[in-house]
């Protein structure tokens, strides 16, 4: 085992975090757009909807970027209730991100305990570039990967191989020499083992259980991920 790579949202920063980023954007853009009689929580919610409904959409294929679908998402649901997407949309994301962004207790610990075992560790996301490297900046953990590749690096979204790939050309690794970590069986589990890569599974509390045959291994926490190695270490 040479390289440990992460997924970021949902494995690195939590669900919670996320939410509560997304339904500040909304109110920041409401408050923008002077429709703050609109319940934020509502329009959050629908957001969400859309949101999720294109992403799905998107899974595996050519990538498009994330700036483009939030927007889209959003410019639907502004267009049901009469209020407009501000022009600086995505800078509002990037600010909320960077602002309450939530690390899960154990990441940092567990990404320095896996280089103190001397592992090229890396993070392969389905993200926009500016995206992921403004919000590891404001979680101060930017400095401690070897490598983060994106979907928009790559031109496509997991679960295609070419993420996956490019990560191991750049940690210089066999696939079979590498761990992926992420929340998601069908585009992180099943992503990974199409190209050879070892699996596991962040699911805290079992939710996934009926997905976790596509996986290699199952864990509840990231700490959990040092002791995986170094028993594949031998």
């Amino acid at each position: 085992m040479k390289a440990v790579f992460f997924d970021f949202v949902g494995t690195l920063i939590t669900k919670r975090g996320e939410n509560r980023t997304h339904l500040n954007i909304i109110r920041e853009v409401l408050r923008r757009s002077g429709r703050e009689d609109l319940d934020p929580v509502a329009i959050w919610e629908e957001y969400e909807k859309e949101s999720s409904a294109l992403f799905k959409g998107l899974a595996g294929k050519s990538y498009v970027k994330i700036r483009d679908v939030d927007t889209e998402a959003l410019r639907r649901v502004a267009e049901r209730h009469g209020f407009t997407v501000p022009e600086d949309f995505w800078e509002i994301s990037l600010e909320m991100h960077a602002r309450y962004g939530e690390l899960f207790p154990d990441a940092v610990e567990t990404i320095k305990a896996l280089k103190g075992l001397g592992l090229h560790v890396g993070i392969v996301t389905d993200s926009d570039n500016d995206y992921i490297e403004h919000h590891l900046r404001a979680l101060g953990i930017y400095e401690l990967f070897d490598s983060i590749t994106t979907s928009e690096e790559a031109g496509f979204y997991k679960p295609h191989p070419r993420p996956f790939q490019l990560a191991l050309e750049k940690a210089g690794v066999k696939p079979e020499e590498a761990l992926y970590i992420g929340d998601n069986p069908a585009k992180d589990c099943v992503g990974a083992k199409n190209v050879g890569m070892l699996s596991a599974l962040l699911d805290p509390s079992g939710e996934r259980r009926e997905l976790w045959e596509n996986c290699d291994f199952v864990i509840s926490s990231l700490k959990d991920v040092i002791e995986i190695v170094k028993g594949l270490q031998g």
